[in-house]
């Protein structure tokens, strides 16, 4: 069975038996796209079949987007990777660390230690986090009303840290930090840089923060996963009108457009004469930037947005500037020194560029790391690789 057929196999199975909705998947080498597939429906219950120009929100692969955005600006001479990036965000000249909560339930706070950094921020060693992963985050924000970062809302950034920069690795909302500091030093809105120097030079025409006619036509709606196992739609969007343009979660897109977003990636930094990133920069993105801290592993507070994350038990797991680095060979046939990362609604991707393969596939399913969705997730990545082996 060739390559083709057993993805095809693999995705058309899983549809029929009715653990996902819907998928779209698809890969690359370095000569061009070897993959392409399209299976189930849009909405559950729907009419409109899945194809491969289906929108989904992206989430946090966004965040890949904004950290290539940032490089380009450090290229460029401005941004510093290890100056203060209070330089261009007074908003986190004073930003303090949270440490706990008194007998009556108020929040402990105290200065941080040392200032944050760019670095800080793509490699999420700053000390913010999700409210999702982190139950005292989620505590002052319950306490506080403070909203969710998927509102757009200002407020939802004035979250205290949760340790001193650069102690440990924690996953949050750094990359919307990043996102800001593109549009200070720019003097573009975050949706407006993107389109001119990473997403019209890539052909990537339906990718962007505010859904089009023509984007919204082709939207995947969400679903959420039962207690039974099975799959209801739900009523989701990220705000079209937003206070911010969210630089860790807001694009919607299509896989078409994300594997070109790959290929230049896995090109080192250029696709079909657009080039994005220096050679170097792109290299420096693939490198372990976290020492000895560990990476990848986040215990779920809030088990309706996500389950527990591990893609790879058992296995030191390290962050690049942008991405997870998984430093042993996957299962699924993965080499050491991949790129990977994912989006809340189960969109994954990854970048080999041993093998010089890149993948993603994309889901409208929360909670996040859903079993099933990560299920075919992996399913997809052997099935490519075997079939490049055959």
């Amino acid at each position: 069975m060739s390559a083709t057929a057993a993805i095809d196999a693999v995705l058309q199975e899983t549809v029929a038996a009715g653990a996902v909705p819907g998928v779209v998947a698809l890969a690359a080498d370095d000569r061009g796209v070897v993959y392409q597939g399209a299976y189930g429906r849009r909405v559950l219950g729907g009419e409109a079949a899945m194809t491969p120009d289906s929108v989904f929100w992206i989430a946090s692969m966004t965040k890949a987007v904004t950290s290539v955005a940032a490089l380009q600006l450090v290229e460029a001479g401005k941004l510093a990777l290890d100056e203060p990036i209070a330089r261009v965000l007074p908003e986190l000249a004073d930003r303090p660390v949270l440490e706990g909560f008194d007998a009556e339930g108020r929040p402990r706070l105290r200065p941080a230690r040392r200032p944050v950094t760019l670095r800080h921020l793509l490699t999420h060693t700053a000390g913010f986090a999700y409210d999702m992963w982190n139950a005292d985050i989620k505590r002052l924000m319950e306490r506080d009303n403070v909203p969710g970062i998927i509102s757009c809302r200002q407020a939802a950034l004035r979250t205290p840290l949760t340790f001193d920069p650069g102690e440990k690795w924690h996953y949050g909302i750094n990359i919307d930090f990043v996102g800001r500091a593109v549009e200070a030093v720019s003097g573009r809105s975050l949706e407006d840089y993107f389109r001119e120097h990473i997403l019209d030079p890539l052909g990537m025409a339906d990718t962007g923060f505010t859904l089009g006619p023509a984007q919204r036509a082709r939207r995947v709606g969400m679903h959420a996963r039962l207690p039974d196992g099975g799959l209801a739609p739900i009523d989701f969007e990220v705000p079209q009108q937003p206070e911010f343009f969210m630089g860790g979660g807001g694009l919607y897109g299509t896989g078409v457009d994300y594997l070109r977003f790959l290929r230049m990636l896995l090109a080192g930094g250029s696709l079909e004469g657009a080039r994005i990133l220096k050679p170097e920069t792109v290299a420096l993105m693939a490198e372990n930037q976290i020492g000895d801290l560990e990476a990848g592993v986040l215990q779920t507070v809030q088990p309706t947005a996500s389950n527990d994350v591990d893609f790879f038990p058992g296995m030191s797991q390290k962050w690049g500037l942008g991405f997870l680095i998984n430093t042993e060979d996957s299962r699924h046939g993965r080499k050491a020194g991949s790129l990977a990362w994912a989006g809340l609604g189960n969109t994954y991707f990854w970048i080999d560029r041993t093998a010089k393969l890149a993948g993603v596939i994309l889901m409208q399913i929360l909670p996040f790391a859903d079993q099933k969705a990560v299920a075919l997730y992996g399913a997809f990545e052997h099935a490519l690789y075997q079939g490049r082996r055959a």
